[in-house]
């Protein structure tokens, strides 16, 4: 049975999970930049164990478009991670990495194709940040990538643990200078693989 009880961490937990999720943000950054093959400054990530409801407020309203990157987490630890962007940023990204201008609001194939693959590498930056950290293997299933209402996208995980919790670690970070990148990492473990996590790191 699970020692974690999500709606009453203490904030001894809470401080390891932000620490976790500033490091996996600074990872994430330098593996965008050596990508862009340019210097990426991140502001400092807002670090939150939230609900599903609270999530889809901040990044805007239910009916709001987002792109939306799913990948299943396996190995030593187990459940899903996403990472959500805007219409905007997800442009901002696509016209730093294929050196183009395009600001309307549909995605031809070549930047879904580099939107899925950007996703991939820093959600891995993030996620081998934990491995590293907690000396656990840590795989991730192939991403799948969705353009979607925000609250359609988030249905998925909310239906799927909603069985053991109705809380998420939401990672906020602003990565880039000018015409930034909003990016949202949420990292959504079992209950068992949060004991893992704080188990390895000595908790």
């Amino acid at each position: 049975m699970a020692r974690i009880d999500l709606n009453s961490m203490d904030s001894t937990y809470m401080d390891v999970l932000r620490e976790i999720g500033n490091i996996g943000s600074g990872n994430a950054t330098t593996a965008l930049a050596q990508m862009l093959n340019r210097k990426i400054d991140m502001s400092v990530p807002n670090v939150a164990l939230l609900g599903f409801d609270r999530i889809t407020e901040l990044i805007g309203s239910e009916e709001d478009l987002i792109l939306g990157i799913l990948f299943g987490i396996e190995g030593d630890i187990s459940g899903m991670m996403m990472f959500l962007m805007k219409p905007d940023s997800a442009h901002n990204l696509t016209n730093a990495l294929l050196c183009c201008d395009n600001h309307s609001e549909e995605f031809n194939e070549m930047e879904l194709s580099a939107i899925n693959e950007i996703g991939n590498i820093i959600s891995g930056a993030y996620l081998n940040s934990i491995a590293t950290l907690t000396n656990l293997k840590i795989i991730t299933t192939v991403p799948s990538m969705t353009i979607d209402m925000a609250g359609a996208i988030l249905s998925v995980p909310a239906i799927e643990f909603g069985k053991i919790g109705d809380k998420v670690l939401m990672i906020q970070t602003q990565m880039g200078e000018g015409e930034s990148i909003n990016g949202y990492f949420l990292l959504i473990p079992e209950l068992d693989s949060y004991d893992k996590i704080l188990a390895a790191l000595h908790m």
